[in-house]
């Protein structure tokens, strides 16, 4: 009997030749983070239960800075002293507020790559599977315990085999993509379970792509959400981690799945995620002609430099529509220099952007992407619940359809 990717790793990791679902076991953790949201509760916690204890391993251990970045309230800047402090003590390294979201510095710095096991307070880090990583968000408790010990226990997930037929058109990208995995299998479609994508348009996807469809993985109820690496993401990994001996981590021909789907996105048309869920997913075509008032570009999902480029190639030598307010934000320092050396922020700031320094923005509360009561906004980001990005209404959709809806003040194709 053949395993599954997550099957596969968690044995790597864990004193048992082979695992199944719902087996727990004990599982080594090679990277341990806590961000600003939840870290201050981490080193509570920590100094509590394990007073004048050390941490596992230093070089293991991280903070990262990108939920409220600068911190705009006494709370969160107090959160972030707590977590400076704890590191200076501890010897843990910090990606200050500079620095961007702490999953996408996690690839950028080789971090994570195929068959690491990455861990923090990120509802979102299954966001790794991009890179075959098994990225999982805990709660401050669970990362404390990590912290002090280097491992946790885990329940084995089920797998769901999701393949994909055909190849999408442009300007259907990778957004529109995952929207339609929404549409099919809902919000709790994937519940507790790990999922692995394949097709030939998942081989030909770019690491932005790949980002923005492992990133939803929260959305679609899953623990986790793998996407194979071919030979590019390999040869990124390698670079970013500094090492050569870096291999992909492939599921077995005969790996059991609780269940396989296939959808065809060979006719894909633009998707858009209509408030107040990510799964309530119709065709953008449905909702044209609905009046705005503002758009975010950027968060988790969608702030990688191919997302800006998306949506400069649409705003270059435009104006956005009088009173719409276009917010973009990149998810990193690294992104951030790559619009600078690209020229893309004159290009949004000529068309009427603002652009401020990397972050997850509005998505979590923080500074732009925030919506006031009655206000309407199109969102990159990956979840519209209610109060999620404020008291206004979001619809969630790929930088292509937002930059091209800041121009015309209302939501089209």
């Amino acid at each position: 009997m053949g395993s599954t990717v997550v099957e596969k790793i968690i044995v790597a990791h864990a004193d048992a030749e082979t695992v199944k679902p719902g087996d727990i076991v004990w599982m080594i953790l090679d990277v341990r983070t806590a961000r600003d949201f939840g870290g201050a509760n981490v080193v509570k916690r920590f100094e509590k239960e394990y007073p004048g204890g050390k941490v596992d391993d230093p070089s293991k251990t991280f903070f990262t800075f990108d939920c409220n970045v600068p911190a705009n309230t006494i709370g969160y800047a107090d959160n972030q002293m707590t977590c400076r402090r704890f590191a200076r003590e501890q010897g843990i390294k910090v990606y200050d507020v500079d620095a961007g979201i702490g999953s996408h510095i996690a690839i950028e710095e080789g971090l994570a790559y195929p068959g690491v096991t990455y861990v923090g307070t990120d509802s979102h880090l299954n966001i790794l599977g991009a890179v075959g990583s098994f990225g999982q968000g805990m709660g401050d408790a669970d990362i404390a315990y990590a912290f002090r010990h280097g491992r946790t226990w885990f329940e084995v997930p089920a797998t769901m085999k999701i393949t994909f037929t055909g190849m999408p058109r442009p300007p259907v990208s990778a957004k529109d993509v995952t929207l339609k995995v929404l549409r099919e299998i809902g919000s709790s479609g994937a519940l507790g379970m790990a999922i692995e994508f394949y097709g030939n348009a998942i081989n030909r996807m770019k690491l932005h792509s790949r980002i923005t469809l492992a990133s939803m993985a929260t959305e679609m109820g899953a623990v986790i959400a793998f996407i194979p690496p071919n030979k590019d993401i390999l040869l990124y990994c390698r670079h970013a981690a500094k090492k050569d001996d870096i291999n992909g981590i492939y599921a077995d021909p005969d790996a059991i799945y609780i269940k396989e789907l296939e959808i065809d996105i060979s006719k894909l048309k633009l998707q858009i995620a209509c408030p107040p869920s990510p799964s309530n997913v119709v065709d953008v075509a449905e909702v044209k002609g609905t009046k705005i008032d503002s758009v975010f570009i950027g968060s988790c999902t969608g702030g990688r430099f191919e997302d800006f480029v998306t949506a400069a190639a649409i705003l270059r030598g435009n104006k956005v529509a009088p009173g719409v307010m276009l917010r973009l934000q990149p998810a990193t320092r690294m992104v951030y220099g790559q619009l600078l050396a690209a020229g893309l922020i004159k290009t949004f700031y000529d068309a009427g952007g603002i652009v401020i320094n990397p972050g997850c923005g509005g998505c979590a509360q923080g500074q732009v992407g925030m919506t006031g009561k009655g206000e309407v906004q199109l969102s990159t980001s990956n979840r519209n619940f209610a109060g999620k990005q404020g008291a206004g209404e979001t619809y969630l959709c790929s930088a292509y359809v937002a930059a091209k809806s800041a121009l015309a003040g209302m939501i089209v194709e």
